[in-house]
């Protein structure tokens, strides 16, 4: 079918109607438990309940959490992390796991997983590297960072994309590549997050031998912040566990928090004996009667 003119075959930006009035969904779409008629979702929606593929010690940890909140549904954001610890995103399975625990519904679990960028919906790769583009990274050179992993990573012809992964997803070597929006670094940009973990003060020469040791299985140290650990372990401490033992306890998370940059001003006023005027205690305004 040809596009009339003035139209698009589907929906854009801009002021050209579309041909048809939907676009289809990608695959990371969830959309089982979505649909008010599953009839309507005949080979898209799968209605046999996921199977419970999470082993004691999971679900041991699962009760841990919700043991930790006045209500369970409470537990439900480190309970996605810890899904994602298991097995390096949420999958339907998750879901479900997540939902049977809490005594939630698939859909408003998956309305939770779905709604947060950090909980994955397609297998992640052994590290995650995020690449800032918000305004001052992208202008400091985060953009050029970007596109040169994606193409370092993939190919010219076919650079990685958002949230793609180079390797196997979850095998040694791998990494998911996504572009980030502000990484709370303005001070130290352009920035890059290995897992969380940050490398500040990037070029695109600097981001490519950081991939290139990642996938040799080395674990660079972090600009700041704990030691690097792979995507799992770092879900797994987002979850809110971490080692009994109090050496290894201080081994896996004590790290530099703090960078000469981040300190300046606090540092200037200080040597120059400058403070915040105090507060007053003004009046709040009356409120016009109804």
């Amino acid at each position: 079918m040809s596009t009339q003119p003035g139209t698009t075959p589907t929906p854009e930006p801009g002021s050209s109607f579309a041909e048809q009035t939907h676009v289809a969904a990608g695959g990371d779409v969830d959309v089982v438990a979505i649909s008010p008629d599953p009839a309507l979702a005949e080979g898209i929606l799968e209605n046999a309940k996921p199977a419970d593929i999470f082993d004691a010690d999971t679900h041991a940890k699962a009760q841990e959490l919700i043991s930790r909140y006045p209500q369970s549904r409470s537990a439900l954001l480190p309970m996605l992390h810890l899904v994602q610890s298991v097995q390096g995103y949420v999958s339907q399975e998750g879901i479900a796991f997540c939902a049977k625990n809490l005594d939630l519904s698939d859909a408003e679990v998956s309305a939770v997983a779905t709604f947060y960028t950090m909980y994955k919906r397609r297998p992640c790769g052994e590290h995650l590297v995020s690449v800032c583009t918000n305004t001052l990274c992208a202008a400091m050179g985060g953009d050029a960072i970007y596109k040169k992993l994606q193409t370092h990573l993939g190919s010219e012809e076919k650079p990685l994309g958002h949230n793609e992964t180079a390797g196997t997803p979850n095998e040694q070597g791998s990494i998911t590549l996504e572009h980030a929006e502000c990484l709370a670094a303005c001070d130290l940009a352009p920035v890059i997050q290995v897992n969380y973990e940050y490398f500040d003060n990037q070029t695109e020469e600097k981001a490519v031998a950081l991939v290139d040791a990642l996938q040799a299985g080395k674990k660079p140290a972090p600009t700041r912040g704990a030691p690097l650990s792979s995507f799992k372990g770092a879900e797994l401490q987002l979850a809110g566990f971490f080692p009994e033992d109090a050496q290894q306890y201080r081994t896996d998370v004590d790290g530099p928090s703090q960078a000469v940059e981040t300190l300046r001003g606090a540092q200037v006023a200080q040597d120059r004996g400058w403070t915040a005027p105090a507060m007053k205690d003004v009046p709040l305004p009356e409120v016009e009667k109804k």
